[in-house]
């Protein structure tokens, strides 16, 4: 392997490090015991979920490129889980606002081990009905956790500052160093120990049992709305209104299925672009490397988040124009840097410019995660989160369908484009958001102040 791989992973390692190890006082908010015990135990759930579902990710491809299937027959079964994350996700999600979030997790725990069970058929109707269960598993994941998360929070008196060291960390571990380590484990189960690409998925089903187990032992039930005489529907009506009603809320769903729907592209793109004449890459090593930028990402958020000085929707606004930067390299190194003919080899200069620039855009993914959670906190109502969060998604679903569909009918320089143009739109919704937050802060110190002075009148009034 080149040296330039473990130039950027050993930097970026030193790096994360650094900020970790130097945290001040400034960085770090005192908790007490209470609250420290209900996060390790939150911690501990989300890391063995996202380990349930990292496991799978390298290997989906593979293992039905294995069972003989080409590419358009693959790319359907892609699309069957976006779209079952579309329709019967949006449904489940709501489902837990009524039912129970604790409930809903469990849901995923079972729905998610059958997805994997299914992996051990070779026929197309099996895997298809496997891809089906993991686009409803997906939606809960986003939506189930983090809302039995701040309700649960909020019920135990916990402070709302708070919730952002529980966001940060969560992401710091399930999204950075457990995704690091089950990429090495299932590489070791499927390489060195030569169990076969089946042998990750049944490794997942045995963490998201584990997880099942401490979810039904150690977690309390909470609810969105739990009164009976609301139906779905009329579910779906309230959350509807919550978002045409509360701009705040509309802007939030469009920044985060801009920036999703931007990082899921990345997803599909990254390797085609770092090897366009099939040059020789790590794949393994650079997943990685992606994720430990990720890391930092998550870290440098902790510090920004511990400090009152910083708000969340200002910074974001920088992270956005710095993600659509990195992602217009692309274009800007094939028009640039002379492309190579030379078929196979190792990595190209091009490759390596645009690595770093994919880097950077994963570390400002590790800032996104739990800053829209934190946002996502103040400005979605409890009653209907779920429901609202996985509305969210739906043109997100739509938006990875549409690109999975259509990923050969465009040069991957349009595609990066695409997506460097939506980032900036985030930037400059999230630039919205800021102003009519702050407008709304700004006027409640003076409706206050004027309802004191009605008060202070009264007394006066009554005693003349």
């Amino acid at each position: 392997m080149e040296l330039f791989y473990f130039i950027v992973f050993g930097g970026l390692a030193a790096i994360v490090a650094a900020l970790e190890l130097s945290k001040s006082s400034k960085d770090r908010i005192n908790t007490p015991s209470a609250f420290n015990a209900f996060k390790n135990n939150y911690l501990l759930v989300y890391s063995l979920m996202m380990a349930g579902d990292w496991l799978q990710g390298p290997y989906v491809y593979y293992l039905y490129s294995q069972y003989g299937f080409g590419k358009g027959d693959i790319g359907q079964l892609f699309i069957a889980g976006f779209g079952s994350s579309m329709l019967f996700g949006t449904i489940v999600g709501s489902l837990a606002d009524k039912q129970g979030r604790k409930r809903a997790s469990v849901t995923y725990c079972i729905t998610y081990i059958l997805s994997c069970i299914t992996k051990h058929s070779s026929q197309y109707k099996v895997l298809m009905l496997g891809r089906i269960l993991g686009g409803i598993a997906t939606s809960l994941l986003f939506s189930a956790f983090e809302s039995w998360l701040v309700a649960e929070h909020n019920k135990r008196g916990f402070e709302q500052q708070w919730l952002s060291i529980t966001f940060s960390k969560a992401i710091f571990l399930g999204n950075g160093l457990v995704a690091i380590i089950s990429g090495l484990f299932g590489n070791v189960l499927v390489d060195t120990l030569g169990f076969g690409p089946v042998a990750p998925f049944d490794a997942a089903a045995c963490f998201l049992a584990i997880g099942m187990a401490i979810i039904i032992s150690s977690w309390s039930e909470n609810y969105g709305d739990p009164s009976e005489n609301k139906d779905l529907l009329t579910q779906f009506k309230g959350a509807a209104v919550a978002i045409a009603s509360d701009e705040k809320i509309a802007l939030l769903g469009a920044i985060q299925s801009l920036f999703e729907g931007s990082m899921y592209t990345f997803v599909f793109l990254w390797t085609p672009a770092l090897s366009p004449n099939e040059e020789d890459i790590p794949h393994g090593f650079i997943f990685a490397t992606f994720m430990l930028a990720s890391m930092l990402g998550s870290s440098f958020a902790s510090r920004l988040m511990a400090r009152s000085s910083f708000k969340v929707e200002s910074y974001m606004q920088i992270v956005f124009v710095v993600s659509s930067a990195s992602l217009l390299l692309p274009i800007l190194t094939s028009s640039l840097v002379t492309p190579s003919k030379v078929r196979g080899g190792s990595i190209s200069f091009s490759g390596c410019i645009q690595l770093v620039g994919f880097c950077t855009f994963e570390a400002c993914v590790g800032i996104f995660w739990p800053s829209i959670m934190k946002m996502r906190s103040q400005y979605i109502p409890e009653e209907a989160r779920s429901t609202i969060m996985n509305f969210f998604r739906i043109p997100l679903n739509i938006f990875v369908c549409i690109v999975l569909y259509n990923v050969n009918a465009f040069p991957i320089t349009i595609m990066f484009g695409m997506c460097s143009i939506f980032l900036f739109v985030a930037a400059l919704l999230q630039r919205r958001l800021m102003v009519i937050a702050d407008s709304q802060k700004s006027t409640k110190p003076q409706d206050w102040t004027a309802l004191d002075r009605d008060t202070e009148a009264e007394p006066l009034n009554a005693a003349d």
